[in-house]
């Protein structure tokens, strides 16, 4: 498709990525003056994907706008408020939180695993369940995408995979061949799965647990669409118990353990500090110290009772917050002047 002959037309609406979309503004295929809305989707991870120069430059090039509208998953932190503040003019917030009921269509829990070797164990039985008809697994980065289809490939499960730098005809493919019912299993990094929508996900799988509670919305809001029923499985090693912690608290509910009998964990679970809670005996040393802070008897100390008396015959060195005593070469300098050592 020649995109400068569409262009060379009236177009009501026009979709584009910020990469494309700057290539045609720099080959004046696109008129930026005609542009009367901006609208800005799924900002947050365009913004995590390293593309605010490109939006501001856009921004910049359609300044006739009438409007501008960003949308975002969440609002939380302080790159994507900055962002918005810098794009927008006196902008209204609207926040549309899903209902208890939509919540509830998805299914959350969590596996405790030993080792990376025992975690695999547990996502192949999971994925052999019946139930398990279209699931989308996550994991981190792109070398354990092809580690992890490896792995399942030799316990007889067939994926296809999304990563990042792939050529848009794979991704196609790859999409399609899950939808058309080829594979039931796609793995795939934050990254890669932008912008997709696969119908009829039943399981959304945290192989690799994600660094943030808004990115684990983000990959289990990929199941329980269109008014049916999803489930959200998290695989979690001891080092990912400070992030489950976390996400609890991020979405208001503490997500709970399942045991798999035959894959039971030989190791034990995390004590309650490395989950991000103080102990009982931590939580009194700190009411202690707070109530003995309060009844201790406040005293105004006047500054020369802090003076330092030096003993006669002997020559103290001034301290960190100590006036060196001046020569009486150096006496007459103001005060100001003096440099500090």
């Amino acid at each position: 498709m020649n995109h400068a002959e569409v262009f060379s037309e009236n177009q009501d609406i026009v979709v584009a990525t910020t990469g494309r979309l700057l290539q045609y503004i720099k080959e004046e295929n696109f008129d930026c003056r005609a542009v009367e809305t901006l609208i800005l989707d799924e900002a947050d991870r365009m913004l995590d994907m390293g593309f605010a120069q490109d939006i501001e430059t856009i921004a910049g090039e359609t300044r006739w706008r009438k409007q501008t509208m960003l949308f975002s998953a969440t609002l939380e932190g302080d790159a994507i408020k900055d962002f918005a503040e810098r794009l927008l003019e006196e902008p209204v917030e609207v926040s549309a939180n899903p209902s208890t009921r939509e919540r509830k269509k998805i299914h959350q829990w969590y596996y405790r695993a030993d080792d990376i070797e025992h975690k695999t164990k547990l996502l192949v039985n999971l994925l052999q369940q019946p139930e398990a008809t279209r699931a989308i697994v996550f994991v981190r980065k792109r070398e354990r995408v092809h580690e992890l289809a490896n792995w399942l490939r030799e316990a007889g499960i067939n994926t296809c995979w999304l990563e990042g730098e792939m050529v848009q005809a794979k991704r196609n493919e790859a999409i399609k061949r899950l939808t058309d019912g080829r594979v039931n299993v796609l793995i795939a990094t934050d990254v890669a799965a932008r912008g997709i929508d696969i119908p009829d996900v039943s399981h959304v799988f945290n192989f690799d647990m994600p660094r943030t509670a808004d990115t684990y919305l983000h990959r289990i809001g990929r199941t329980g669409r269109a008014g049916k029923k999803g489930t959200a499985i998290s695989l979690v090693e001891a080092h990912d118990h400070l992030l489950l912690g976390k996400i609890g608290r991020y979405i208001e509910e503490p997500l709970k353990a399942r045991v798999i009998d035959e894959l039971r964990p030989t190791t034990r679970a995390p004590s309650e500090k490395l989950t991000g809670k103080p102990s009982k005996k931590v939580l009194a040393k700190r009411a202690q110290k707070k109530k003995d802070e309060k009844e201790k008897p406040r005293v105004k100390k006047r500054h020369r009772d802090t003076k330092i008396s030096v003993s006669a015959g002997s020559q103290a060195r001034p301290g960190r917050h100590q006036r060196p005593a001046m020569s009486k070469k150096n006496a007459g300098i103001s005060r100001r002047f003096h440099i500090w050592r």
